[in-house]
């Protein structure tokens, strides 16, 4: 029976060579999180991390060390902001920069299209019509039905050169 008992040890103490010790993980703590504070002139902008999390400045998030993220900052009438945030070391807890400070720039204002004056077109200096002319020729005797003289044909007026107006954008779009 004591043979039994030495087989058995030595089995237990082999699969116990061959097996993984257990991990000490479960002793180490989890890396503590960090508070970031974001600061915008003028106050109020949208802040929003490369991780998912907002709020609105001033404000203050909790975020976890470790890698680098990006905090976008926007406000109407004022043109986004993007801040990179590292770890301050390899490894370290602290955050560069903490506080987020970003002072916004105006947005450029949109540009008003202007229209332009359209110039009068200065009139044309009609020629007056000149007045009908007098036939020299002697007119012929009455015959029995009396024709009308041809009335003497009139050339229309010439017209002054109508120009559209260039277009604000200078299209070459057809006129109303």
């Amino acid at each position: 029976m004591s043979r039994v008992i030495a087989v058995m040890a030595c089995g237990f103490m082999l699969a116990a060579c061959s097996a993984t010790m257990p991990s000490l993980d479960f002793l180490k703590s989890a890396p503590q999180p960090e508070t970031l504070a974001i600061e915008s002139e003028p106050p109020g902008a949208e802040a929003k991390t490369s991780l998912g999390e907002s709020c609105r400045t001033p404000c203050k998030l909790s975020v976890q060390p470790g890698s680098e993220f990006s905090v976008t900052l926007a406000l109407s009438g004022y043109q986004p902001q993007t801040v990179s945030v590292r770890p301050e070391a390899e490894g370290a807890p602290r955050l560069a920069p903490n506080p987020v400070h970003v002072d916004l720039r105006p947005a450029a204002p949109p540009k008003k299209l202007v229209a332009k004056k359209k110039k009068p077109v200065a009139a044309a200096a009609r020629p007056a019509a000149p007045p009908p002319m007098a036939s020299a020729a002697p007119t012929p005797a009455p015959t029995a039905a009396p024709t009308p003289a041809p009335a003497p044909a009139l050339a229309p007026a010439p017209s002054a050169p109508t120009e559209a107006a260039p277009s604000a954008t200078n299209y070459p779009w057809p006129s109303r």
